[in-house]
């Protein structure tokens, strides 16, 4: 069967099953460290903090990443990002007594710089799958730029889907094998998922045909500039109450027992992504209208939707505030706030890929990416901060600012894709 397909579907199904593989470790892992130091006696806020250099290293990776994927090929970043996830998950075999803050955040370190790789070399190499010719669409077909927006969500919202239910298999294999067992049996999966993709990879897919400087590790598309900024403060709206403030006011508010509270944010993980896979019908794909003009969704449609997403939290504000059925309120408004969200990132997603220079698109996309692990480093460093000294309300204000931001940068974006 895996035969007879085209080479373009190959490719997308051997980089999709990598990248599937590599986020179901990548959310167990987060949630075995969230669950095992918290058995250690670690606080809440100093457990996010293991997870600083996870997102500082992903801003320098992304920076740097595009540089090397356009440089080595994106079956090679690819590929490196796997075998550094399965060092990382063997750094973390130590017994106890090694496991310091210090080791733990390097190891942290190690899996932030892999999987941002990964998908820095996922989300680039779409890109290089979709046929790039625009033949005669009849009426109801759809054009590349509309293959392209499907397959971008497709792959992104099956990636934090995958994410979620690894939330589950974390919490489920510490129960079941432990610590050290579980992140053995993840890493020799993992390793598995590795020989099979350096046999089955293409070899320099993605290498720019003129070599890459360094000094063009900075975009210099206007399109790209603004759509990375307003990315990097979409990202901060979410993890600023999503990271350390949700999952703390629940244990604590709510008195949530703590596989509750992981339940809730693993279903609200999968929500999320079932919804950006979805995106494309939702917003729209593209289609040649009767005087045969691309209506794609663009810079109109990012707008529109980040417009829609700052209302979510100053409602949920609203009812913290005059304690109208606050619990019930702020599920239903999170739940609201994933949905909206997801079509929002999945928006951009797709923008950047189309945007992007096809010569060398992993610059492009590292650039895009580094501003998405920008945003969520504010966010995180944020959401223990302010929680801890304001509360969770204070997170949900800065939360609607930085949306409020992203919708007035968006104003700035292209209104019809190249």
């Amino acid at each position: 069967m895996f035969t007879k397909l085209s080479p373009q579907i190959k490719q997308y199904l051997v980089i999709t099953g990598n990248y599937w593989t590599f986020t179901l470790t990548d959310g167990a892992l987060r949630m075995l460290v969230v669950l095992y130091f918290n058995q250690l006696g670690y606080s809440p806020l100093k457990i996010a903090m293991l997870f600083l250099f996870y997102e500082i290293f992903g801003v320098i990776t992304n920076l740097i990443g595009g540089w090397l994927g356009a440089r080595l090929g994106l079956n090679k970043t690819m590929n490196i990002g796997l075998v550094m996830q399965v060092v990382a998950l063997l750094m973390l075999t130590v017994p106890s007594g090694y496991l310091t803050v210090a080791y733990v955040m390097a190891a942290q370190a190690l899996s932030g710089i892999a999987k941002d790789l990964n998908k820095m070399s996922a989300k680039s190499s779409i890109k290089l799958l979709v046929p790039k010719n625009k033949q005669h669409l009849d009426e109801g077909e759809h054009s590349s730029e509309g293959k392209l927006y499907h397959w971008i969500a497709l792959l992104t919202g099956s990636k934090n889907t995958l994410k979620g239910i690894g939330f589950f298999l974390g919490g489920l294999l510490l129960t079941l094998v432990g610590f050290q067992g579980a992140l053995l049996l993840m890493a020799t999966v993992l390793f598995v998922v590795w020989l099979m993709s350096l046999w089955l990879l293409k070899k320099d897919l993605g290498k720019a045909k003129n070599k890459a400087k360094f000094s063009e590790i900075f975009s210099k598309s206007p399109a790209i500039n603004i759509l990375s900024a307003a990315r990097m403060f979409l990202f901060g709206s979410r993890d600023v109450w999503f990271v350390v403030a949700l999952p703390v006011y629940l244990a604590v508010t709510f008195n949530w027992d703590d596989w509750w509270v992981g339940a809730f944010m693993a279903t609200w993980v999968i929500g999320y992504g079932i919804i950006q896979a979805i995106a494309p019908k939702i917003t729209g794909k593209s289609k040649a209208n009767n005087e045969g003009e691309n209506t794609t969704p663009d810079g109109r449609a990012a707008l529109k939707w980040a417009t829609i997403l700052s209302i979510t939290p100053l409602i949920i504000i609203a009812g913290l505030h005059f304690n109208f059925y606050p619990q019930q309120l702020l599920i239903i408004g999170l739940l609201i706030f994933g949905a909206v969200f997801a079509i929002n990132s999945s928006l951009h997603s797709y923008l950047i890929v189309s945007y992007a220079d096809s010569d060398g698109v992993s610059m492009d996309v590292g650039f895009y990416y580094m501003a998405n692990a920008m945003g969520r480093l504010i966010g995180t460093v944020l959401s223990g901060v302010v929680y801890q000294a304001y509360g969770l309300e204070a997170c949900l204000w800065i939360s609607t600012l930085f949306i409020i931001l992203t919708a007035l940068i968006s104003l700035k974006l292209p209104h019809k894709l190249k």
